[in-house]
């Protein structure tokens, strides 16, 4: 290894999936700038990517933590964090690759963007062929605490790029948030640094079958979590007031999913926990309305995802 600091610390999770992976190594090795190291965490992968990951780490630049498989990216994602010695990171996907002046470019935008202490950029969707997929981009920058808390800011997990201190300040990922882990650890930053943002497609997100995601009641459940979280934080009367919109809007979508799906007691059990801070939204009134209308005309089932 080097004994030079480098200045970019790469994170990377990885659960097998050699397909994916050997293009996201791949770019970044392709990356202009080359002053980083790559620490990817592996959750206890197979044979042939453990073979893989080794022929890798014969470039000095190159780290692989060996964890026992727990199946959670955050847990993956701290353990690399923990091992970075940059003063920047970046993330990336075991999925997702980079173009090859995405570090270079983005490093000299976060340097010039001070006081503001990370940055992201625009990305492309393609699928498990890498062929394009169309997707939604809406630029925003700044003090944008509302627009990732509604995720109308599309921040994706490698488009990031921040002062390592800033992740730690902040606590790194919460191992506990399965789902929308990336964005409630963007609402934690948000709190304590505005975004500054290179609007360049300089990433690819990758959609395909093996995808960790999912969606439906599971995912809305996930997102109630992060919100039930960052109601709990200091936050001035705005961004409070927004937290419970969202919270109220969460739960009306809950209510409707359980109720489309005939879960009458799920959709009772998210009225009666969600009310206290709900009551006054008539968005919430209205998901209420449709829940109790769908359960009427569907049969009770049990609760399941």
């Amino acid at each position: 290894m080097n004994a030079q600091t480098p200045q970019v610390s790469i994170v990377l999770p990885t659960f097998d999936r050699l397909r994916f992976l050997r293009q996201s190594v791949e770019s970044v090795f392709a990356q202009t700038f080359g002053d980083w190291e790559l620490i990817v965490a592996d959750d206890g992968s197979g044979a042939e990517t453990h073979e893989y990951l080794e022929s890798v780490a014969r470039d000095p630049r190159v780290r692989i933590l060996w964890l026992e498989h727990t199946g959670n990216p955050g847990t993956a994602r701290n353990a690399a964090l923990a091992h970075a010695r940059a003063p920047y990171v970046a993330f990336l996907d075991s999925d997702d690759y980079w173009l090859p002046d995405k570090l270079g470019r983005q490093l000299a935008v976060l340097r010039a963007a001070a006081p503001r202490r990370w940055c992201y950029t625009a990305y492309g969707c393609v699928d498990g062929d890498d062929k394009p997929i169309a997707n939604r981009w809406v630029p925003y920058e700044g003090a944008i605490f509302e627009q990732i808390l509604t995720m109308k800011a599309y921040v994706a997990m490698p488009t990031v790029m921040a002062e390592r201190a800033l992740v730690e300040q902040v606590g790194g990922f919460d191992p506990g948030q399965v789902q929308h882990g990336d964005y409630e650890l963007w609402l934690r930053m948000i709190l304590a640094s505005d975004v500054a943002l290179l609007d360049e497609s300089l990433a690819r997100v990758r959609s395909h079958r093996e995808h960790y995601t999912r969606g439906g009641t599971w995912a809305l459940g996930w997102q109630r979590r992060m919100l039930e979280k960052i109601d709990g934080l200091p936050l001035d009367a705005r961004r409070k007031r927004a937290v419970r919109e969202a919270r109220a809007a969460n739960a009306a979508m809950l209510m409707r999913a359980h109720g489309a799906a005939g879960r009458r007691s799920e959709a009772a059990r998210v009225f009666g926990a969600s009310f206290g801070y709900s009551f006054l939204e008539p968005a919430w009134w209205l998901g209420a309305a449709i829940a109790a209308l769908r359960t009427l005309t569907r049969p009770r089932v049990r609760p399941h995802d």
